[in-house]
């Protein structure tokens, strides 16, 4: 019997030993250091201390200085409103638009089972190279995006202010210029939510697809036989049955978009001028790359996983109300 007992540890012992060397330390480490001086330039003073006599506490070596620091740290508070935004954007696109993939898939026939598939393909794609791609395509001189944009937009409205031209007295200035979309504030941000959205979307289209595929017939027959159009039941039927769905989705969404860096680094760098220099991506730099302060970056990684904790906890309570 006592044999059997230590089973079930053993089994489940080295997955343990993973968890607790991942999350559980770096949580600890990083809440204690989040209270310390602690540079990797400077001398480290903890106030634990373990010497030949035991563990001694100083405990005017713990301070609040951090926490303090940050929220009145003006680059941290422009990282908490890049990612708010970024934030706002990413999940507002991802949503209405994998509700629009998702409808239409839903209407696929034959290919039905075949899309569902290929949707889930954009959010495979890791988000390094899903970065370096987007830079890629909306660079300024080969990029794909002001190659559609000259055709499709620019060169039409140049002819017909060529045309215009030729009219006596009248002389509009052609445009030439192409759209340098990472060098620019907003379209820089709004880019990077927008590749994000480009994985996200069709994945939250297949999570709605199976939500729609739950919904009973019978529900849109007897909306039909009251005469409701296919808006209406869009709106009036529809909508409501998925809301659910669509809260726990955004919520899902929602933490994701808050943890964003991957995309920031390979993208566009925080810039320009840190208009897309999220949370994460300034902790990162702070605690690693610039100024070396490990205290700091903890205690503003701290802050987030606060934010984070409260996101998952809606999240999960979202999740049980529905079950």
């Amino acid at each position: 019997m006592r044999k059997k007992r230590w089973v079930p540890w053993v089994l489940v012992g080295p997955a343990l030993l993973i968890i607790v060397l991942t999350t559980i330390y770096p949580l600890v480490a990083a809440l204690y250091f989040s209270f310390h001086k602690y540079n990797l330039r400077k001398p480290a003073q903890f106030a634990i201390q373990i010497g030949e006599n035991g563990i001694h506490i100083d405990w005017s070596l713990l301070t609040l200085n951090n926490y303090a620091l940050a929220f009145s740290d003006s680059r941290f508070i422009n990282s908490l409103n890049v990612t708010f935004w970024f934030t706002v954007i990413s999940v507002a696109l991802s949503v209405i638009i994998g509700l629009f993939i998702a409808v239409i898939v839903q209407k696929g026939g034959r290919l039905h089972t075949l899309t569902k598939v290929l949707l889930i393909f954009p959010f495979a794609v890791s988000p390094a190279l899903k970065g370096y791609s987007w830079r890629f395509m909306l660079n300024e001189e080969y990029g794909i995006y002001d190659l559609l944009i000259d055709q499709l937009i620019v060169a039409p409205v140049n002819a017909l202010l060529s045309l215009l031209n030729a009219l006596p007295l009248v002389e509009i200035p052609l445009i030439s210029e192409s759209i340098v979309w990472l060098g620019d504030k907003f379209w820089a941000l709004f880019m990077l939510a927008m590749s994000e959205t480009w994985g996200w979307a069709p994945l939250i289209a297949l999570m709605f697809v199976g939500a729609l595929g739950s919904i009973d017939e019978q529900i849109f027959e007897a909306a039909r036989i009251d005469g409701a159009n296919r808006l209406q039941i869009f709106f009036r039927v529809t909508l409501p049955l998925l809301r659910p769905v669509i809260l726990i989705v955004t919520m899902l969404k929602t933490i994701f978009s808050l943890k964003m860096f991957d995309q920031v680094v390979t993208m566009t760098g925080g810039g320009p001028v840190r208009a897309t220099q999220t949370i994460n991506y300034y902790i990162h730099q702070i605690g690693f790359v610039r100024s070396l302060d490990i205290g700091y970056a903890s205690a503003m990684s701290y802050i987030l996983v606060i934010v984070l904790t409260i996101c998952a906890a809606l999240y999960v309570s979202l999740v049980l109300n529905r079950d």
